[in-house]
């Protein structure tokens, strides 16, 4: 009996040290360790500017060194500050989509907010009020919006009506207005660019596959493309601009359009990447040589333009880069709302790849 006793003592005294290599480190623990108070450890966990830089660091270091996690919902439930940001967005591009969070979710990571992600119907019936009550009832910090929602003057104004703070990635190549900071993407010098490239080759028969109208960029890539051709002084032709999707089946029915064409193209201009691997599916189907028979190029430099082969001449748009710098300048604004709504600009460049060459003539 004795024996089993201190068995049973021992196995406490075990369970009892787990205990302790389990436990986590708390905010009286970094205070403690930084030798500060618990309030000013708040402060510097929660990314208020008024804190000195030498106490934050002696704080940042000491959570560091205990691995201290702050307790998020804890910290929204406390105070009436939400440390919450939503990603709003309707885009059947999984790659885009993709990229889009993992770039929201290392700046929210980075300055300690969470990320509500809202898939959402832009042409649904009433979506925007439908929204806006979302919104108001997770109480979130701020939105990110990606087109459509970001080009929606009625969604727009009510966010700002409702003093509900947002962030806009928006194609263009200036802000439409001054009622939010925006992340601007020039798709039209983009496209200018790789019409340019197909010129270049050799091509004057230069088709364009369209993206959906509901998006800027479409329109944005339209006229990048036809102001290539008239710089070089070659028509455009209506017959050679093909309306679509956003999607892989668009660009198989666009190429098997084209292809029927009494006087065919020898170069593809595809509004995305997605739209361009159905292009390239459907030519060789027809048994269409890429790109001695046919040039075929892309926008995004999304994956699909690395999984195709030959390999897609496309643009790069660093959709990742873009969400982590529209999610930085919202959570800037959320602190310093009274601050200059700011705008940044990014041009995609050209990737020359194996889809496009010398016009075969």
């Amino acid at each position: 009996m004795r024996q089993l006793s201190k068995l049973n003592t021992l196995g406490m005294h075990l369970n009892l040290t787990n205990l302790v290599f389990i436990m986590k480190s708390t905010i009286i623990d970094v205070a403690k360790h930084a030798g500060v108070s618990i309030k000013t450890v708040s402060r510097v966990t929660n990314g208020e500017a008024s804190v000195r830089p030498t106490t934050r660091d002696k704080v940042m270091a000491s959570v560091k060194a205990l691995s201290y996690q702050p307790n998020l919902a804890a910290r929204n439930l406390a105070t009436t500050k939400s440390y919450n940001i939503a990603f709003i967005y309707d885009n059947p591009n999984a790659y885009y989509v993709i990229d889009m969070q993992n770039g929201i979710l290392s700046e929210c990571r980075n300055q300690g907010y969470e990320l509500l992600i809202h898939p959402s119907n832009a042409r649904k019936q009433g979506i925007i009020d439908e929204l806006i009550i979302m919104i108001k009832q997770t109480q979130v910090a701020g939105v990110v919006l990606t087109p459509p929602f970001s080009e929606m003057p009625e969604f727009i104004q009510k966010l700002t009506h409702a003093k509900i703070a947002f962030v806009r990635i928006l194609s263009g190549s200036s802000a439409p207005d001054n009622l939010s900071p925006c992340v601007l993407v020039n798709d039209f010098q983009a496209a200018f660019d790789i019409t340019e490239h197909l010129i270049n080759l050799g091509h004057t028969n230069i088709a364009f596959l369209s993206g959906g109208k509901a998006h800027q960029s479409t329109f944005e890539r339209i006229a990048g493309y036809k102001s290539a051709l008239q710089t070089h002084h070659i028509p455009s032709d209506p017959l050679l601009i093909v309306d679509g999707e956003y999607s892989f089946e668009s660009g198989v029915e666009g190429a098997k359009h084209l292809m029927a064409l009494a006087k065919r193209p020898s170069a593809i201009f595809s509004c995305n990447d997605e739209i361009a691997a159905g292009a390239l599916f459907a030519s060789r189907l027809m048994n269409i040589d890429i790109p001695s028979g046919l040039s075929i190029v892309g926008f995004e430099n999304s994956p699909f333009s690395r999984q195709t082969w030959p390999k897609l001449t496309t643009a790069d748009q660093p959709n990742q880069q873009i969400a982590q710098r529209a999610t930085t300048l919202l959570i800037s604004s959320i602190k310093s709302p009274d601050h200059n709504n700011t705008c940044e600009l990014f041009i995609p460049q050209l990737v020359e790849r194996d889809s496009s060459a010398q016009v075969n003539d």
